[in-house]
């Protein structure tokens, strides 16, 4: 029997499955997870989330996030444009690759290079759609868009790294620029009309 892709938790409440596997999960889902972020950190504190979660689980991003809070500075990009990578590879509050610790620092520079001409903010939320049908289940469900593919290529133009499609589509998802709650879920409704206010 296949397994549903919302699902009633212990709480007796509705929700996508992977939001349902234990407590952090389910703070994350109900709380964070696709509610609009419009503020320059916070957009570049998910975008590094989730690139440090490319190839990973995000039950590990989410155990370490406040060690990676503390080690980013809380992700302000004008104090990460400065650290040193060789310090944060010794650091065991951060996931230590090279290459993605590299990418963040040189998206902290990208992300203060863009004020004069685009905000990062400005940026990402310019690939907002109008709302589509809510997703009835996983299968439904898409790793990238044509949108993503043409933000990650911007992104890129302008010095980022570590952006591709898949990654900077799950930044749309979780900063709230589309809203993938699926169809039954408590939070659905929740994220659209947030999105609908900005």
């Amino acid at each position: 029997m296949a397994l549903a892709d919302v699902v009633s938790g212990p709480d007796g409440k509705r929700r996508c499955r992977w939001g349902d596997s234990d407590d952090r999960y389910r703070l994350y889902h109900d709380t964070e997870w696709g509610r609009p972020i419009v503020d320059e950190q916070g957009l570049y504190e998910r975008l590094c989330l989730e690139l440090l979660q490319s190839g990973l689980s995000w039950a590990l991003i989410l155990r370490k996030r406040d060690g990676l809070r503390e080690a980013f500075e809380g992700f302000d990009p004008e104090v990460v444009a400065g650290l040193d990578v060789k310090r944060l590879m010794k650091d065991e509050r951060v996931i230590r690759n090279r290459a993605k610790l590299e990418a963040i620092v040189k998206n902290a520079s990208a992300t203060l290079a863009m004020r004069d001409d685009v905000a990062l903010p400005e940026l990402i939320w310019s690939f907002r759609r109008r709302p589509k049908r809510a997703a009835r289940n996983y299968a439904e469900m898409v790793s990238f868009t044509p949108e993503s593919k043409e933000l990650a290529k911007e992104l890129k133009r302008r010095g980022f790294a570590f952006v591709g499609p898949t990654t900077v589509y799950s930044t749309m998802q979780a900063v709230g620029v589309v809203n993938d709650h699926l169809a039954g879920c408590i939070v659905r409704a929740e994220v659209e009309a947030a999105r609908r206010r900005l």
